[in-house]
């Protein structure tokens, strides 16, 4: 089944303006814009929380690491006196 022809969107249109009006139709397309507008925006604002989230989870993974370090040292140094 491949894309409607010529008549079948003029059809589709007609039972568009039908249903919902001519004047409720350009409400329609702009609460669609709308939305689908917002909606990259908070894949957007997502991606950037996700960015921040991986950079503070390798900074406390960083010093946790760090205080390893320093605790196997400081045990090495209890541990000859």
């Amino acid at each position: 089944m491949g894309m409607p022809g010529g008549w079948e969107l003029v059809l589709i249109v007609g039972v568009v303006v039908l249903l919902f009006g001519a004047k409720k139709i350009p409400e329609l397309a702009k609460g669609l814009g709308k939305g689908i507008k917002d909606f990259k925006k908070a894949v957007k604002d997502d991606d950037g929380a996700t960015e921040e989230a991986s950079k503070e989870i390798e900074t406390k993974t960083e010093k946790v690491a760090d205080a390893a370090q320093e605790t196997k040292v400081t045990d090495k140094v209890a541990d000859k006196a």
